[in-house]
């Protein structure tokens, strides 16, 4: 680990906090309507939105109710942009004449874009036109981020409120969410991609002629605008296939810096937004607090195996000396002008929080390298996690954390005044558990199926992480992959976009019945066996139980990937 890894590390953090501190204060405005600036100016676009669509701004909604507008919402998006996919070819904004997208891939895509997943498994620049990246997924990022953060702040009435029946109005969340949060920071952010020299046109291409002669045909289109609320709304989704590698998405050291705080930039708000609206900073500072003392190693871990390197191997693939590395670390699938610390941290900041977006090829990482990003993924969206999902994710570990000490002292478990009871243990339980099932089945159906292994692009161990990482990436919303396995055939277009549904709705409805139930409860008063869960004990006890529960699951077929790699190269 080098002294300047080191200090970009700090330099990270440090600004990162610096910023989220006061968007969590305004989102906690914004959200308990004492926003007074920002209502003064966006107030009448808000209201003529309810206007519009009939919706009272008072209605409050059980989580029944909730869960149903949800649902429905976001099913009628996904067939929007299905829709949208299937008849571009003879839609306007279209100048690059693309044909219509195959049945498969635009389901995909279509669930892709709903979850907040932005799992791609089409080049863009090459399969979407202009209107499609616009109206669709351009909208859907704004949409998918704008559902997570309802979903996050409806669990945080569920803490604050006693003896309600309501947990919020589905509408008002996600309106407040779009118009005071999302928009105007994707704007800003846009405007100064812009300056740092990302496109944004509608114009399909352009031909530049080379140094070294002849012409080179580039494509352009509206890439800023996606690329802000692509990572502002941890979607992921690039206008073009290289993704963030792309210099006309991630031109400068600047903007690869910028980019990693955008990810992380609401996910961290959003716990000083839980501290204030459950009128306990305290509480904000702990969530953050396990997230931080989660992610620090990890993310410190990843760029250490990338900076030792490999093994140099002779042309026979055979190691040429045991003691011999890679000169200056493993720069295999990573841009110059990032170079191994702004690649492997981006790595770990894009998989910790569910965003996807990618500057360097994760499947060209060291196997510990490889095997950070996803076990951050496999932990469930939590340290950080997307937009919303982590806030609604890390009390589901929160509420087991509680229960087991609770057990130790023969005490009913209590979070945040509320009692916690078989039917939280329950719902937090469907919400740990389904995902983790869903990415280990998916695992084991394609490894035993010739469709699943027909596509791998590695044999053995690697092979195997190629789909662990695959069915991974889907259901935890991520949407990175391992490049060197093909996605686009109909076995994974379909079992991966059922991962994709599961991983998002059936962790969704169950956060949500959590919210229901605890909002008709009445807050209990601490009393001498009330276990505080504001100290670095509560931190200490939750972090154990994240990482137990990540280990006992994941860590067997971990080690039938990434580990077996890891020592099988350094074993020699």
């Amino acid at each position: 680990m080098t002294a300047n890894s080191i200090l970009q590390f700090i330099a990270f953090l440090v600004v990162l906090v610096g910023l989220a501190v006061p968007l969590g204060a305004y989102m906690a405005r914004v959200y308990s309507g004492e926003a007074r600036l920002a209502r003064r100016v966006l107030g009448p676009i808000e209201r003529a939105f309810y206007r519009l669509a009939g919706v009272r701004e008072d209605d409050e909604m059980s989580w029944k109710k909730y869960a149903a507008c949800l649902l429905v919402f976001n099913l009628l998006g996904a067939l929007v942009v299905y829709l949208l996919q299937r008849v571009q070819a003879v839609l306007p904004l279209n100048p690059a004449g693309m044909a219509n997208v195959s049945p498969e891939v635009s389901f995909n895509t279509a669930v892709s874009f709903a979850t907040n997943t932005n799992w791609q498994a089409y080049g863009g620049e090459t399969t979407m036109s202009h209107l499609t990246q616009m109206l669709g997924l351009a909208v859907q990022n704004f949409l998918s981020a704008a559902t997570g953060m309802a979903v996050a702040v409806a669990l945080i009435r569920g803490f604050a409120r006693r003896s309600s029946t309501g947990i919020g109005n589905f509408w008002v969340d996600l309106t407040r969410s779009t118009l005071y949060v999302l928009v105007p920071l994707s704007v800003v952010f846009a405007l100064f991609l812009v300056g740092q020299g990302v496109t944004q046109t509608l114009t399909a291409t352009t031909t530049v002629h080379m140094l070294q002669g002849g012409e080179q045909i580039i494509s352009l289109g509206p890439v800023a605008s996606q690329e802000a609320i692509k990572l502002l709304g941890t979607n992921g989704g690039g206008f073009f296939n290289a993704n963030s590698a792309h210099p006309f998405e991630n031109p400068t050291a600047l903007t690869n810096f910028l980019q990693m705080l955008s990810i992380l930039l609401i996910p961290t708000g959003l716990c000083f937004t839980f501290g204030r609206l459950v009128k306990s900073d305290r509480q904000g500072w702990v969530v953050l607090a396990a997230m931080v003392v989660l992610f620090v190693p990890l993310a410190l871990g990843a760029i250490a195996a990338e900076q030792a390197g490999t093994p140099v191997l002779d042309s026979t693939g055979v190691d040429a000396q045991v003691s011999a590395l890679q000169a200056g670390g493993n720069m295999e699938g990573k841009e110059v002008r990032f170079g191994i610390t702004g690649s492997a941290l981006f790595a770990a900041v894009t998989t910790a929080a569910s965003c996807g977006a990618v500057n360097a090829m994760h499947d060209s990482f060291t196997p510990l390298g490889g095997l950070v990003p996803m076990w951050l993924m496999q932990l469930g969206e939590i340290v950080f996690g997307g937009v919303g999902t982590g806030l609604y994710g890390i009390p589901m570990y929160a509420i087991i954390a509680v229960f087991i000490a609770g057990l130790m002292v023969g005490r009913t478990p209590e979070y945040l005044g509320k009692k916690i009871e078989a039917y939280e243990m329950k719902m937090a339980s469907l919400v740990i558990l389904v995902p983790a099932a869903t990415i280990l089945l998916g695992t084991a159906l394609a490894v035993v199926l010739p469709a699943g292994t027909a596509t791998l692009g590695n044999p053995g161990a690697h092979g195997f992480s190629e789909i662990l990482y695959a069915f991974t990436s889907g259901t935890a919303n991520n949407g990175s992959a391992f490049g060197g396995i093909t996605v686009s055939g109909i076995f994974y277009t379909t079992a991966i976009g059922l991962a994709m549904l599961i991983g998002r709705f059936f962790v969704i409805v169950p956060v949500l019945a959590i919210a229901g139930s605890l909002a008709q409860k009445k807050i209990v008063p601490a009393s001498a066996g009330t276990l505080p869960t504001h100290t670095p004990l509560f931190v200490g006890l939750l972090v154990g139980t994240i990482v137990l529960v990540g280990a006992l699951t994941f860590i067997p077929a971990l080690a039938l990937g990434p580990i077996v790699e890891h020592l099988q190269l350094w074993g020699r």
